[in-house]
């Protein structure tokens, strides 16, 4: 006769990057329920609006998550400039989405390492955060920070990227595309890494969408949706499809974010082939007086930013509606029934990042 158990899983955890935390309930071996607790880490960032200014809250957002940075900055000085009526500079629009995808690159490398640790893979880890290092190195070449960069403002960029280190960021990138091909040729093809993640944590499109999961998690049940293709920054004016699959399972998950490399990559080439000269700021006056979501795709997933002003130096209201967050009741699923031995793979499977779930 089986017997049900609840075994803690997490914060601390050996293959957590991250304080997930949850409680299994087990029949045997097997997950018949997951119960997430959230709120393990928790930093008030909402009540800063009322202690920073709105110029300076860039930074505050900077900071809701390292690895998702660049791009929750620009997407709250987008809903700040929304207000506001604000005509950034084209050139300025370019440099956010070049800055983007290499976050995303950064993002996607960084969690295939940690995906392949799950696994035991230790060599696949070394070498996918071997590759992300020259991510890093042009990001600090170019923002002066690896992590937190800093680049957005209101109204703009902080700094500009001559025209020559943008023709040797596109080269260099298309010698690390032959290595990121050989990389996925192992994540797609290794018989152990098959083993681990085909028919595991399988949850298919109706499903999916009716869980509101969003990014490569959504994307890999088979849910064509990029917020990308919103047109916001320059994307309007490159052309690229989001990579999906159908399968629904952890391998499928694992695909499109191997395959999202080479379409940023991809992405950054037509930006610097394209991106126009001119200036990467205009000079702000005035305050926000009224309210915007701005959209944008995060590494893992779409990203919400909601401003409120009320004409004052002080935002009313800043709310974020994060990817992971979106991402949780789709994990929860997914874990109904699986084996205990796969609840680390399924966990990684969606890139939980706590960080930005819990503000």
């Amino acid at each position: 006769m089986s017997r049900r158990i609840i075994i803690p899983f997490g914060p601390q955890h050996p293959v957590l990057p991250e304080p997930i935390h949850l409680d299994l309930v087990l029949e045997d071996e097997i997950v018949v329920e997951a119960i997430p607790s959230i709120g393990y880490v928790h930093r008030g960032l909402e009540k800063l609006v009322e202690k920073r200014e709105f110029p300076e809250y860039v930074y505050v957002a900077e900071r809701i998550c390292g690895i998702c940075s660049f791009i929750h900055g620009s997407t709250y000085v987008t809903a700040i400039e929304t207000v506001m009526g604000i005509d950034v500079p084209e050139r300025a629009l370019y440099l956010r989405t070049i800055w983007s995808e290499y976050s995303r690159m950064h993002s996607h490398l960084l969690w295939l390492g940690l995906f392949a640790d799950s696994l035991g893979f230790e060599n696949l880890f070394m070498q996918s955060w071997r590759l992300r290092e020259q991510i890093l190195d042009d990001l600090e070449a170019t923002t002066g920070g690896r992590v937190i960069q800093g680049a957005c403002k209101i109204g703009g960029v902080r700094r500009d990227i001559e025209n020559k280190k943008l023709d040797e960021m596109v080269t260099g990138l298309k010698d690390l595309g032959s290595d990121i091909r050989e990389l996925n040729k192992v994540f797609f093809n290794d018989s152990s890494v098959r083993h681990r993640t085909k028919g595991i944590g399988i949850i298919l499109e109706k499903e999916a969408y009716e869980l509101g999961a969003v990014g490569p998690t959504g994307r890999g049940s088979g849910i064509a949706e990029d917020a990308r293709m919103l047109g916001y920054a320059a994307y309007d004016k490159i052309d690229f499809r989001p990579v999906v699959e159908k399968s629904g399972d952890c391998y499928a998950r694992c695909v499109v974010r191997g395959k999202e490399l080479l379409t940023s990559i991809d992405i950054i080439t037509k930006a610097v082939d394209k991106i126009p000269d001119g200036p990467v700021e205009v000079k702000i006056t005035g305050t926000p007086n009224g309210e915007c979501w701005a959209r944008a795709e995060q590494p893992r997933g779409e990203v919400m930013h909601y401003v409120k002003g009320n004409g004052t130096r002080h935002l009313l209201r800043h709310r974020v509606r994060t990817p992971t967050f979106a991402n949780i009741p789709f994990l929860v699923k997914a874990l109904k029934g699986c084996e205990l031995a796969d609840v680390p793979v399924i966990v990684l499977s969606i890139d939980p990042c706590i960080g930005c779930a819990e503000r």
